[in-house]
């Protein structure tokens, strides 16, 4: 080997050394340094006609194992997901208050029918009223204000919805211009590890927005992809697309969150993600805080479903002189249609003496005023006559109407045998003639309607049904177009048909209450939504989705409407808490001001069972209105300790998988002492080699 062999092998050595020491020396100087990544200068020895000839520095790379950086993505993401979860949930519990404690909205439910069963002791007690009327509207109030700020939880959601969106498009920007460093340094056997620590940092941060898998590029850098396969770096930054909502109600229809691959592709980003934060806030938006919504309206309906039904078999004394229903959604032929039973309308004076009474017999479309037979299309003309000018029975916009003339006064009794009744409901509560609780919508979805009754809608009409799939994107949108035939079961025929409606995806059906339930195909199956609906029913106004409480958001939309009825709000004396004594006899007074029977009628409304529909994950069923407020109670508490565990079993795998990547990747003092010493040894020896080729070179000189 040559003098000049020596020297060039020396000197390799000499800067392969110098080099290892200067990446021992930036990870000393980095050893604390939050997610930095230690550097291995890869060596390799040189050849030259297959004879060694030094050694060099082939490139310098990250100490990175793909697998365990995997894993801490992964279980970064997860944490996120879980993270953004329970922080929303917790909120949302939070508005019902401590389950357990005495002002919790769960135990205001009990407080009410408490005041109402202290009522009942004292009857003509005005603050004992006053009291169970305060406490029944501060419930509806309550339950009004969790409505809205479960609806205020879904539109923060949203909110941080788009402002992840607009971070992971800016991380991924940043991921790609340092794709393009990273490759231009591999091309130039430069330094590329001070990028790849950056952009593994900026990987780490999209990975908590959205799960994302890694591959290394041979040209350097690294290319991103969704779970599914979609593109996001590598090729250029892909660009998620989302915009807001407004103001976020219960039938808020949230548009569509979209991804535009480099190549210019366009996919629902819904489909690709499995978790991350973005995950999580769609989870936490769509289906579990409506879940909660759609129950609490549920419970809160029933409430005052119950109280109306108590309040309805009821009478106050006096009587009011006028009776209006509510709006039934529905004409008065098909309305009253269907009924069962007895009941009785009377008409009384100041004392509560029957002035004017009406008997009326129901059988399916058949019924007898006072014997005398009537139908649907001309009952309220056989009622006026038989009332003898005593009362006036109409029917505007859906709503009955009684008014007795004079000072005269209304009051209607079921017969204690056999009591009217349509869809459960006796006669004076399926028009709600003597609600106590009023509300500014529809709320009752068990209309009594049959598949031959006439739904009122005007063909032509349309509404816009959306279904959704699993991960929560749109599967497709349908406009249903109200069919020229006239009957429910024509309606139902258009909502199921594959073609036109929704029979590709489930199933509408009426029940034997009047009630219509939506069954998706699958498991999971679709979930339906209303984006738009423009029918309007004659003569009650509402259209197809509030009678039939179709989606989940106009169902939920129903817990922030109920009210105490204004009058009666005004003047507790108004309660029905006497019932009509229809035994009485003639000249003696039917109703007695110190009666407070009807008032334990409205405490028992809590006990009564009666049916709940289907809300959120309950499928409903037979049940009183305290088992299901316990029930929602548990149900809430319960998705909050789940939530929190599962937040906590999150943030231990991260913490696991993140400690072990740290063990491999980070900088562990004693063996960069170690390797410190070599490369310093090394180097001393290179430069050995060199002093002693100098040494040889002098001598050769010399002795010329």
């Amino acid at each position: 080997m040559s003098l000049n062999s020596i020297l060039n092998t020396a000197n390799s050595g000499l800067i392969a050394a110098q080099t290892q020491l200067r990446v021992v020396s930036d990870n000393v100087s980095n050893v604390n340094t939050p997610g930095y990544v230690r550097k291995i200068a890869e060596q390799r020895t040189m050849t030259n006609q297959g004879i060694g000839s030094g050694v060099e520095v082939a490139r310098i790379r990250l100490a990175t194992d793909r697998f365990l950086q995997a894993a801490s993505l992964n279980a970064g993401a997860d944490a996120a997901r879980q993270g953004v979860r329970y922080e929303l949930y917790d909120r949302i519990q939070g508005l019902f208050g401590d389950p357990g404690g005495d002002s919790g909205f769960f135990s205001q439910v009990d407080g009410l029918f408490s005041a109402f069963a202290s009522s009942a002791e004292t009857p003509n007690s005005s603050p004992l009223r006053q009291d169970a009327l305060f406490k029944a509207q501060a419930l509806f109030d309550e339950a009004g204000r969790i409505s809205q700020q479960i609806q205020a939880v879904r539109q923060d959601a949203d909110g941080r919805l788009q402002s992840a969106v607009e971070k992971a498009n800016d991380l991924l920007q940043q991921i790609e211009a340092l794709n393009v460093q990273i490759a231009r340094a591999t091309v130039t056997n430069g330094d590329a590890s001070g990028a790849e620590t950056a952009q593994s940092a900026l990987i780490g941060q999209l990975a908590e927005i959205m799960d994302v898998r890694v591959t290394v590029r041979s040209v350097g850098g690294v290319t991103l992809r969704t779970g599914n396969g979609t593109l996001l770096a590598g090729e250029g930054a892909a660009t998620l697309a989302y915009t807001r909502a407004g103001t976020v109600t219960g039938e808020t229809a949230f548009g569509e969150l979209w991804v535009t691959e480099p190549g210019g592709q366009k996919r629902a980003l819904l489909d690709s993600v499995s978790s991350g934060e973005i995950k999580g806030l769609i989870e936490l938006r769509d289906i579990e805080a409506p879940a909660a919504a759609e129950r609490l309206a549920e419970l809160i309906t029933h409430v005052a479903d119950e109280l109306n039904r108590a309040h309805n078999a009821n009478a106050s004394v006096p009587p009011p002189t006028s009776l209006t229903g509510r709006n039934v959604g529905q004409s008065f032929e098909s309305a009253i249609a269907g009924f069962t039973g007895q009941s009785t309308i009377a008409v009384t004076n100041a004392a509560g003496v029957i002035q004017q009474r009406v008997d009326i017999v129901f059988s399916g479309a058949t019924m007898t005023v006072n014997g005398v037979a009537a139908t649907p299309t001309n009952f309220l003309t056989v009622l006026n006559a038989q009332l003898g000018g005593a009362a006036t029975a109409s029917f505007t916009d859906g709503k009955l109407s009684i008014s007795a003339s004079g000072t005269n006064g209304v009051a209607i009794a079921d017969d204690a045998t056999t009591p009217s009744n349509k869809a459960g409901r006796g006669f004076s509560h399926y028009f709600g003639l003597n609600d106590l609780v009023s509300t500014d919508r529809p709320a009752l979805y068990d209309t009594g309607l049959t598949l031959a009754s006439p739904h009122g809608f005007t063909a032509g009409e349309t509404m816009t049904l959306r279904f959704t799939g699993e991960t929560g994107s749109k599967v497709r949108d349908i406009e249903v177009t109200v069919p020229p035939g006239g009957t429910v079961a024509d309606l139902l025929a258009a909502l199921n048909d594959p073609s036109q409606g929704a029979g590709r995806y489930g199933t509408f059906s009426m029940a034997a209450d009047g009630s219509v339930s939506y069954t998706g195909f699958g498991d999971p199956s679709p979930r339906l939504s209303v984006l738009k609906d423009t029918t309007t029913q004659i003569p009650s106004g509402i259209s197809v989705t509030e009678m039939f409480g179709i989606g989940a958001g106009v169902r939920a939309s129903r817990a922030d409407g109920f009210s105490i009825r204004s009058d009666i709000r005004q003047s507790p004396s108004k309660l029905a808490f006497a019932q009509l004594n229809l035994s009485a006899a003639a000249g003696t007074a039917a109703l007695s001001s110190g009666d407070g029977r009807g008032a334990l009628v409205l405490a028992d409304a809590g006990e009564r069972t009666t049916k709940f529909h289907a809300a959120g994950d309950s499928t409903g069923g037979m049940m009183s209105v305290s088992r299901y407020a316990s029930e929602l109670s548990g149900d809430i508490g319960g998705r909050a300790g789940t939530a929190k565990n599962r937040k906590a079993s999150a943030d231990a795998l991260y913490v696991e998988a993140t400690s072990r990547q740290t063990a491999h990747e980070g900088v562990n003092l004693d063996e960069e002492l170690v390797l410190m010493t070599t490369y310093q040894q090394a180097f001393n020896a290179s430069a050995r080699l060199i002093q002693a080729a100098k040494e040889m070179y002098d001598t050769l000189l010399g002795m010329a």
